[in-house]
């Protein structure tokens, strides 16, 4: 066990931008809870923090103890980039309030650790001054890019880099690059996904998948049953409603969950397109405690989604979203290829290829002890290395 002489509670700061689905929020919000447990009993130090998001509306966030959240004004993407979410204001106006507020959450939290989801300086570089302030006046923070392991076609992901700017800066930013991803089964630094001056900042972690907190059914659903889920919902009504009017196989339920994000107008035509034996509703309690549950699943290809249900045995087709990226499609044929998950695209996507999907799939189960899928704990580990006096210890992957 790694012990320190620190009696100071560790601070971690973990931002997300947040505009499209909750796929941000919710990796972060994984991470806070295995720093929460694992830090202190690895290092001896109890964990607390700050979670900064633009979700709010709509969203029930499972804080862990020691840990609060920053609510900054939301953002959505629009046709010319991102814009306003709620308030009726200039982009630049909204940045500006955005800006100020990380400034005085950082300056008042004084982090040990930041964790950046994404974007390396936030949504029209919000968070660069601060960092770069930050490294200034305490060096002796850490600080971290957090990367889901695929970002999309290498040309269009090329683009952001190039509006990133300076890599030498964010070299004297960042410590470290985190992928959250098993390199067999996409390599970001093969594909061209992230720069080449930048690889020796990578440290793969594995899939944030085992270990994810789970909160058990309260009201489940009648056993046995198959599950089709499209993450936030905000973009999933075709996979929906196709998912729905399939024909649930002999003996079992069908449950469908649109999501909180989900327009009320949509999750109406899905209810009215639902087959016998098929209930539709908006959210359940937790989503991995339905999917560990589920006879089979059929599902969108967003990050979380997909690493909750890589954790379980339950057979899973993947209808990957293929616009405005490629991330999604590119992620559900590096799992394909591995024999983890099968694959429909939307566009082949019918309500008899589902029916016949579904009744194979009842009858089997998956096997996913191939994967790396120990992320959490090989991020509190490094967490844990990084302290003061701490001895070396290295992730599940590292980047050689």
């Amino acid at each position: 066990m790694i012990r320190t002489e620190h009696h100071d509670p560790f601070r971690v700061l973990l931002y997300s931008h947040d505009s499209v689905g909750l796929g941000h929020i919710r990796r972060n919000l994984a991470l806070a809870h295995t720093l929460t447990t694992d830090i202190p009993a690895l290092t001896g130090r109890s964990v607390t923090g700050m979670l900064l998001t633009g979700v709010g509306h709509g969203a029930d966030l499972d804080v862990p103890e020691g840990f609060d959240v920053a609510l900054l004004p939301g953002i959505r993407k629009g046709s010319e980039g991102y814009q306003p979410r709620h308030m009726q204001v200039p982009m630049n106006d909204l940045i500006c309030i955005r800006e100020q507020m990380v400034r005085g959450v950082v300056n008042g939290l004084t982090p040990d650790l930041i964790i950046v989801d994404r974007h390396p300086y936030g949504v029209d570089g919000e968070l660069r001054e601060t960092l770069a302030e930050t490294r200034r006046i305490h060096p002796q923070t850490t600080i971290v890019l957090g990367l889901r392991e695929v970002l999309d076609e290498p040309e269009a992901v090329a683009r952001e880099w190039e509006q990133v700017g300076d890599l030498g800066e964010l070299r004297e930013i960042f410590d470290e690059i985190w992928v959250y991803g098993d390199p067999q089964v996409h390599d970001v630094r093969r594909t061209g996904e992230v720069p080449a001056e930048l690889h020796d900042l990578i440290r793969y972690t594995g899939y944030l998948a085992t270990g994810r907190r789970c909160v058990p059914e309260t009201d489940p659903t009648e056993l046995p049953y198959v599950l089709s889920m499209v993450g936030g919902g905000s973009d999933g009504k075709e996979v929906l409603t196709r998912a729905a009017s399939a024909t649930v196989p002999a003996g079992h339920r069908h449950l469908v969950v649109a999501g909180p994000q989900m327009p009320a107008e949509d999750l109406a035509e899905i209810q009215l397109a639902a087959a016998p034996g098929t209930t539709v509703v908006a959210s359940v309690p937790d989503g991995l405690a339905t999917i560990r549950r589920a006879s089979a699943l059929v599902a969108m290809a967003g990050y979380n989604t997909v690493c909750e249900a890589l954790t379980t045995d339950t057979p899973v087709l993947l209808v990957p979203r293929e616009k405005p990226r490629q991330e999604q499609l590119i992620r559900a044929r590096g799992l394909k290829q591995a024999g983890a998950v099968d694959l429909e695209r939307l566009d082949d996507l019918t309500a008899g290829r589902l029916t016949s999907w579904f009744a194979a799939a009842v009858h089997r189960t998956a096997v996913r002890d191939h994967l790396d899928l120990a992320g959490l704990a090989g991020v509190a580990h490094r967490v844990a290395a990084l302290q003061p006096g701490a001895p070396v210890k290295e992730f599940t992957r590292v980047a050689v």
